[in-house]
């Protein structure tokens, strides 16, 4: 039996690289203090799991879908375009439009670094709305606010201002959070990432 689609749950589908790190972390941030939860294919390291039936299991269980097309470039040591994120997102939305009742709720923000640039590899989408970060976390979490005070109806959600600053007072406490715990900040992975921020946020409020 399938598990049920959690209505509070995000799906997260971007790059993991080093340089794409701040803008992680910022949704990551934004999505807990927003009352969400965040998952991605980060969250679960088992060998005995294929990687796409993970993400596959993981999309199912989420409503919402927060898909970044900002690394799809040429890779300079193979000279080929990385597609893994367009795959997610194909998967996202084909789960949306075949799936069961409760799937065909889903609902996805799709971001890039310029709102324009996915013409030149995927025009398929044309019609959609792209949401552009520029490349900066502060607009990456505002986008995700706005994006998810519209998809979830939800009312009284802090403003993108606001969560932007609660990221910064969060980034600052970091080193001595991580120290508490004899943690690393540069070196968390995903599901240290998601513990310290709800920690921070519970001591917050």
């Amino acid at each position: 039996m399938p598990n049920p689609v959690r209505r509070d749950h995000v799906f997260i589908n971007c790059p993991f690289d080093p340089g794409y790190r701040a803008i992680l972390d910022g949704i990551v941030f934004a999505i807990y203090d927003l009352g969400f939860v965040a998952r991605c294919a980060l969250e679960d390291d088992d060998g005995g799991e294929i990687r796409l039936s993970k993400i596959e299991r993981i999309i199912a269980e989420c409503r919402f879908g927060i898909h970044d097309l900002s690394a799809v470039a040429i890779d300079s040591s193979t000279n080929l375009p990385r597609f893994n994120m367009p795959l997610e997102l194909g998967l996202f939305l084909g789960c949306k439009q075949f799936g069961a009742a409760p799937q065909r709720k889903k609902k996805c923000l799709i971001l890039d670094s310029d709102r324009y640039r996915y013409r030149n590899f995927i025009s398929d989408i044309a019609g959609q709305d792209i949401h552009a970060h520029d490349g900066q976390p502060r607009k990456a979490i505002t986008e995700v606010r706005n994006w998810l005070a519209g998809a979830s109806g939800r009312k009284l959600l802090p403003g993108g201002a606001e969560v932007s600053a609660r990221y910064e007072r969060f980034q600052a406490d970091l080193p001595a959070l991580c120290a508490r715990v004899q943690r690393d900040p540069a070196d968390l992975i995903f599901v240290d990432l998601s513990e310290m921020v709800s920690i921070w946020l519970k001591a917050d409020r």
